[in-house]
C-alpha cells in the first residue's frame, strides 16, 4: 500500500517486535486508519488480518460472551491458530469490553494485536486495568509542517536542531504560502490533501459534525451538548490566553463542575490542549494553564481567530512534538509563551514581527531563570533582523 510517510512510523515498526498490544489514539480524521493499515503491512507474515470494527457483523463478533468463537471466526477468514498471529483492530471504541477480550486471546493465544481508538478518552478509561503493562500507546496529531511538505510533495531538508531552524530569506520565499496554508488549513490530512480552499472548509466542518455527533454522544453523557458547541467557539477567541474558569463558566452559562468536565473531555479527545507554567515562575498552581486547539483548521471554523493567535497555536504544536511544554510568567511583569521541558529548558518567545528589542527582553528573563537556550520565533522579518527561528522551518 502507498502511503505518505508520518514522523510515528519508525517507532510504530520498531513496536512489532514488542510483545505487548500496539494502541493508536488520536482526533477523528488524524490518519489512524491509514497507519494501521501500513503497520500492518509491515509484517512479514501473511498470518495477519485487518478488521473495522465500525462494521457491524465484524464488531458482533467481539461482543460475543464467549471469547473462543472470536478464534473460529478468524480460522474462518484463513489465519492459522497454532502459529503466531497479528490481528489490526480499527475503531475499538465500538466495543466497550474489547479490552477484556484482547486480554483473553493475548494469554490463551500468540496474537499480536493492533488496535486503533478514537481518543484517549476511551482508553483512558476502559484500557487502565484491563490492560495495564499489556500496551504501548502511541498518539497521533495532525501533521508537523515537515509531513504537510511531504504531503505536497514539496521536497525540504529535515531539521532537528534549532539552531538549524533560523530564518532562510531563500526558504522563507520557497516555503511562505505554504506555509500560509497550513496556518489558515490545519494538518488533518484530507484537508492538506484537498486543493480547493472552499472544499478544505467543508471537510473540516464535516470533521467537526462527525466529532460533535458522533464522538461527544458516544464517549460522553453530556445532557449540554449546545453548551459545549458554544464552549468551544468562546475557546477559539481565548488561543494563547490563560483560562480563567469561574469567567469563562459565566460567559457561556454552566456551572463550573460542568465546564471543568468538558475541558477535560475535550483535552482528551485532542480537540485542545494545556499548558501549564513552567515551575520557575509564580506558582504554578496558581496560575491558569494556557488554551491552544490541536488543529488550526478547526479553530478556524469556530470562530475569527486573528492571524497573530492562529501563528502561536500553529508554533505550540509545532513544538509540542519535540516534548512537554510550559510557559514561564510572572504576573503582569512578563511573559514567556512556551518553555520546552529537556535536561536543559529551552525558552521560546513568538512575535508575528519580531524585534531586536524582543529578543534582549527574552534574554533578560531567561537569564533571570537560569535558562541559557532561548529563541525568539517569528513568521515575518522585519528590516535588518533575522536572528529568529521562523515558524517554517520548525519541521
Amino acid at each position: 500500500m502507498s502511503t505518505y510517510p508520518r514522523y510515528v512510523f519508525p517507532a510504530l515498526k520498531s513496536a512489532l517486535a514488542d510483545n505487548r498490544a500496539v494502541v493508536i489514539t488520536g482526533m477523528r480524521r488524524v490518519g489512524k486508519t491509514t497507519s494501521l493499515r501500513w503497520l500492518l503491512d509491515q509484517v512479514p507474515t501473511e498470518n495477519k488480518i485487518y478488521l473495522d470494527l465500525e462494521r457491524l457483523d465484524q464488531r458482533a463478533v467481539f461482543q460475543e460472551s464467549n471469547y473462543d468463537l472470536v478464534i473460529n471466526f478468524l480460522r474462518n477468514r484463513g489465519l492459522d491458530s497454532s502459529r503466531p498471529m497479528t490481528v489490526a483492530l480499527d475503531e475499538i471504541q465500538y466495543v466497550p469490553n474489547l479490552p477484556s477480550v484482547v486480554k483473553y486471546l493475548m494469554d490463551n493465544y500468540q496474537i499480536k494485536f493492533l488496535l486503533t481508538g478514537s481518543s484517549s478518552f476511551y482508553l483512558k478509561n476502559y484500557f487502565t486495568e484491563s490492560l495495564a503493562g499489556r500496551k504501548i500507546v502511541f498518539e497521533m496529531f495532525p501533521l508537523a509542517f515537515g509531513e504537510f511538505l511531504g504531503f505536497r510533495g514539496v521536497p525540504f531538508q529535515p531539521r532537528e536542531q534549532f539552531a538549524d531552524m533560523r530564518f532562510d530569506p531563500y526558504e522563507f520565499e520557497r516555503l511562505k504560502d505554504h506555509y500560509e496554508d497550513y496556518l489558515l488549513y490545519g494538518g488533518l490530512p484530507g484537508v492538506v490533501l484537498e486543493e480547493r480552499p472552499s472544499v478544505r472548509k467543508d471537510i473540516l466542518n464535516d470533521i467537526f459534525s462527525s466529532y460533535i455527533n458522533i464522538d461527544v454522544r458516544t464517549l460522553a453523557d453530556f445532557q449540554k451538548i449546545g453548551e459545549l458547541q458554544q464552549l468551544l467557539r468562546v475557546l477559539a477567541l481565548r488561543i494563547g490566553n490563560k483560562v480563567d474558569l469561574t469567567k469563562l463558566a459565566s460567559v457561556v452559562g454552566i456551572s463550573r463542575p460542568t465546564l471543568t468536565q468538558f475541558l477535560e473531555f475535550l483535552e482528551k479527545t485532542y480537540v485542545i490542549a494545556r499548558v501549564p507554567a513552567f515551575a520557575g515562575g509564580d506558582k504554578p498552581a496558581s496560575l491558569g494553564r494556557k488554551l491552544y486547539f490541536c488543529d488550526n483548521g478547526i479553530a478556524g471554523i469556530l470562530a475569527q481567530v486573528s492571524e497573530g493567535a492562529l501563528f502561536e497555536n500553529a508554533i505550540h504544536n509545532q513544538l509540542a512534538r519535540f516534548g512537554e511544554l510550559s510557559y514561564l510568567s510572572k504576573g503582569s511583569e512578563y511573559e514567556v509563551d512556551f518553555v520546552l521541558k529537556e535536561k536543559k529548558p529551552v525558552a521560546f518567545e513568538v512575535k508575528y514581527h519580531p524585534t531586536s528589542s524582543d529578543g534582549e527582553k527574552l534574554n533578560r528573563i531567561a537569564e533571570k531563570h537560569g535558562i541559557k537556550q532561548k529563541w525568539l520565533v517569528g513568521k515575518y522579518a522585519p528590516p535588518g533582523f533575522q536572528e529568529f527561528l521562523w515558524g517554517g522551518l520548525i519541521l
